[in-house]
């Protein structure tokens, strides 16, 4: 037979809403088990089970309001509940057990380790701040949730009425730290500390801000992105040529241009071909944001360390526009004058070591983009033209990505067709 199972007396409180349901059809629950989290103006509590037994129809929805008497479920009870306790039968002088004299205990005897003492470890609840997750705003089975997780509530913004947290909240977080690299789950042992001027004379210098913001940012990405680099060469001639007579047109206007404003432009070429590039993994990890609009971020290097200013809308913009906005956020840069709204919205980037010399890099994805264009110096090569070598003006390219939004294929594919566009600049009309 079933039973009904109805919201007992809560005291002051006539009418609550329920928040939570916490069991499901088919459930079997225990006496004092959670049914449900309701909660009125001034505190939300959670309503027991009278009985043991299966869930067999649930009467309530989230957003109901229920009072004293209010039917909250059919319950199919178990053979023994809480009110129908077995008669335990009595020893019978026959079969009962003879009492043995306490044994005393042995002097010098020392403890024995149990088999079930607990042993030392780190706690997953180690790292909550016990203040500010008692402040936070949430059901009682949704913080022992929290806690079973090792989550925070105090980092967890809650998406309930009023800002209540919920189990989705909390599973959300997770989500998103784990996408992220949170949670020290690579177990990486601590850098030990050493003493250097047991070798000799030393001297210590404080790492300057931009240091450790990028230092920070680099280590999440190297240890949270699977990087791979597709290493290719364009051959930049042709537009090299083209460059240098623009520079001469241009030198008397002040405005400096560069082979970095006609890569800028070969770039997003190669992004609207191949959309992927021009993307972003959501804090979850599950999902792919594709975006429809070109902002290139350069790496610039300065006194303090490498910032990453990004040129808005290269797409809509011409070489020479190019070249000024470049001259300009470099002096910015180098002055410190860089605000951090200058250095958001990146859809990709270049960072170019051409006028530093090397062959070729891996430079690392600057999340939350998902690929990083690297160039070196440029070298003139000897190039087999179906007839015979000539010289001709080689760039190296250096292109690392997210491997879990792209393909070994596609990063070969990209290069293969930036190669093409700063081989042939009239590719950019197209």
């Amino acid at each position: 037979m079933l039973k009904e199972i109805l919201v007992p007396d809560m005291g002051d409180f006539d009418s609550v809403e329920v928040i939570e349901v916490l069991v499901s059809e088919g459930d079997h629950i225990n006496v004092e088990d959670s049914l449900i989290s309701v909660e009125s103006d001034k505190a939300a509590m959670e309503i027991p089970s009278p009985e043991s037994g299966i869930v067999k129809e649930i009467k309530v929805n989230i957003g109901d309001k229920v009072s004293q008497g209010s039917l909250l479920l059919m319950l199919e009870p178990s053979a023994v509940t809480a009110t129908e306790k077995p008669v335990e039968e009595k020893p019978t002088e026959a079969t009962a057990p003879a009492v043995a004299p306490p044994a005393k205990p042995a002097e010098s005897a020392k403890p024995v380790a149990s088999a079930k003492t607990p042993v030392n470890r780190v706690s997953p609840t180690a790292n909550i701040d016990e203040v500010s997750f008692s402040r936070a705003y949430a059901t009682p089975s949704t913080r022992k949730f929290a806690r079973e997780l090792g989550v925070d509530l105090g980092k967890v913004d809650g998406s309930g009425r009023k800002g209540r947290i919920t189990k989705d909240d909390i599973q959300n977080f997770v989500k998103r730290a784990l996408a992220q690299g949170g949670g020290g789950g690579l177990g990486v042992a601590p850098m030990p500390e050493i003493d250097f001027s047991q070798w000799g004379e030393i001297e210590t210098k404080a790492l300057s801000k931009i240091n450790k913001l990028t230092g920070q940012f680099l280590h999440r990405n190297w240890v949270t992105i699977p990087h791979v680099t597709q290493f290719d060469e364009a051959d930049i001639t042709d537009m090299e040529d083209f460059r240098k007579g623009m520079a001469a047109e241009y030198k008397e206007k002040g405005i400096r241009v560069t082979p970095l404003v006609f890569m800028m432009k070969a770039i997003v070429s190669a992004l609207k071909n191949f959309p992927r590039f021009n993307s972003s993994l959501d804090a979850t990890g599950e999902n792919l944001i594709l975006k429809h609009y070109y902002n290139v971020g350069i790496a610039v290097d300065t006194p303090d360390g490498l910032v990453v200013p990004v040129v808005q809308g290269v797409d809509r913009k011409s070489l020479v526009e190019l070249a000024v906005e470049l001259g300009e956020i470099s002096i910015k840069a180098r002055d410190k004058k860089l605000k951090p709204s200058d250095m958001q919205g990146g859809c990709i980037t270049i960072s170019s070591l051409g006028g530093i010399g090397g062959t070729k890099f891996t430079p690392i994805v600057n999340a939350p983009e998902v690929a990083i264009l690297g160039v070196s110096r440029s070298k003139m090569q000897p190039i087999w033209n179906g007839k015979e070598f000539e010289p001709r003006l080689m760039l190296p390219l250096s292109l690392s990505y997210d491997h879990r939004v792209i393909d070994g294929a596609d990063g070969a594919r990209f290069t293969a067709f930036l190669s093409r566009v700063l081989s042939d600049t009239r590719r950019l009309l197209l």
